[in-house]
């Protein structure tokens, strides 16, 4: 029996957090007693996320301790969580046992068939394809995610969780806070290797930890340089325009919002759109492989994905300008996003808010050259101020110097410290056939402004 089992009442701090509501549905899916407490509690008005816990049956508490009582079998915490913080405290005076969110969901990993996906980029479009696969082909798969798959908010969830009947779970493996060398998969996708948070060296040694701790089938990107360093075996990994693959996708197309493409010369259809989510799909794809599914019945399934929240969402339009919102956060998604919407609108306005001083620090010089690169002539790229969340942080690399550096190489670049600020400026430039593009991180109201752009350019 895993540790975690022993338990009936788990409290979370910090619960409507992406990666904490997922193992806290999860949980109580299986029967736990559940509840936690947030910030966002405090505020005044309804939260949507607490609704939804409440109708399921998770406790929702201000962030103030007072849902802390010997009732609490364990308190889950993140790493974000200091010792000063006023639950934790109670707890410890309390005695009651404490967890971290990434122990818990590698403990909850070793009680099934698990599917990890690793990588910088495109895991939860990844780990959300594969439990779409796995679901139409009745598999009765669980996942554990870090975004809402669509299908899932439809029916009134936050979307990162479900728990079913069948043996499989598909899990994220996060690597920003080494986390991801605690999971013992069955079956493991290493999806790509950038600098996200950790340089070259810490990453492939977080993954090569990954690898050696995967029971069965270890996959791995072979159109990536670093990430097929590690391959296991060129038969099980994926790829594009590779022959060193077992599962090569070519022949790319994007119409509308639709892609194509050929996997060992298997047509696959998916409406979502960027050439990204061919490499996530094949990966996917790869993936099922190993559960036992051909690709003839990935690619039916795939037909009917229904995609998830803020990856590449259309928003809505207004007077023919699409409007589209992304949580693309370092140089490579922001890039590869871009790539995708230039297929949609025949000019793109992308706008980039980074989601905090220390990752802007450690990105800005790829961000300025990368981006830049890919502006088409007729594109621009808008920055804004960084979303900053509270706290001690080191200012050292602001929006303003890298606005000011990635002007010198281009005058397609805009800068709005504040975001308001470029409402005014997108009405007089966007015309019909347009699309805008919203990306960050962090900030729970970015999906609400990609809105507030739908209506105010009506």
């Amino acid at each position: 029996m895993e540790q975690y089992e022993q338990y009936n009442h788990f409290f979370f701090v910090g619960i409507a957090g992406t990666g904490m509501s997922a193992i806290a549905q999860y949980l109580k899916g299986i029967g736990k007693n559940v509840s936690g407490s947030d910030r966002l509690f405090n505020n005044d008005g309804e939260i949507l996320i607490k609704k939804q816990f409440e109708a399921q049956g998770i406790h929702c508490h201000l962030q103030d301790a007072s849902g802390i009582d010997p009732s609490v079998d364990v308190l889950i915490i993140s790493t974000a969580i200091e010792e000063s913080n006023v639950e934790l405290q109670k707890a410890r005076s309390l005695g009651i046992p404490v967890m971290k969110r990434s122990q818990l969901l590698a403990e909850i990993s070793k009680t099934k068939r698990t599917i990890a996906v690793g990588g910088t980029s495109g895991k939860s479009t990844t780990t959300a394809m594969i439990f779409h696969i796995l679901q139409q082909c009745g598999v009765q798969p669980s996942i554990i995610s870090g975004a809402g798959l669509s299908v899932l908010q439809e029916k009134g969830y936050p979307g990162n969780a479900w728990v079913d009947k069948g043996e499989w779970l598909v899990i994220e493996a996060d690597e920003s806070d080494g986390s991801i060398v605690g999971y013992r998969p069955e079956i493991a996708l290493l999806l790509n290797v950038d600098r996200d948070h950790k340089e070259y060296d810490e990453l492939m040694d977080l993954f090569g930890q990954f690898k050696s701790h995967t029971s069965r089938c270890f996959i791995v990107n072979q159109s990536h340089p670093m990430s097929k360093q590690l391959s296991q075996d060129t038969r099980l990994d994926f790829g594009t325009e590779t022959t060193h693959a077992g599962f090569n996708s070519t022949d790319f197309k994007q119409e509308g919002f639709s892609i194509t493409f050929q996997c060992n010369h298997i047509g696959v259809e998916i409406p979502v759109i960027g050439r990204h989510n061919m490499e996530n799909a094949t990966a996917a794809i790869a993936a099922c492989s190993a559960v036992g599914i051909s690709i003839e019945e990935s690619a039916k399934a795939l037909k009917s994905y229904q995609g998830i929240y803020r990856r590449t969402q259309l928003s809505g339009t207004s007077n023919g300008i699409f409007i589209i919102d992304d949580f693309a956060h370092n140089p490579a998604e922001v890039v590869c996003a871009m790539k995708a919407c230039q297929q949609v609108g025949k000019r793109l306005f992308a706008w980039f808010q980074p989601h905090g001083f220390g990752p802007l620090k450690f990105m800005h010089k790829e961000l300025e050259e990368e981006v830049v690169a890919a502006l088409r002539s007729c594109d621009t790229f808008i920055l804004s101020d960084v979303y900053y969340a509270g706290g001690t942080v080191s200012r050292d690399v602001t929006s303003t110097d890298v606005a000011e550096a990635m002007q010198k190489k281009s005058q397609q670049v805009q800068f709005f410290p504040d975001r308001k600020e470029m409402l005014p400026y997108l009405k007089e430039k966007c015309q019909p056939g347009d699309a805008i593009l919203v990306m960050g991180a962090r900030d729970t109201t970015l999906s609400d402004f990609a809105k507030e752009i739908v209506d105010y350019l009506k």
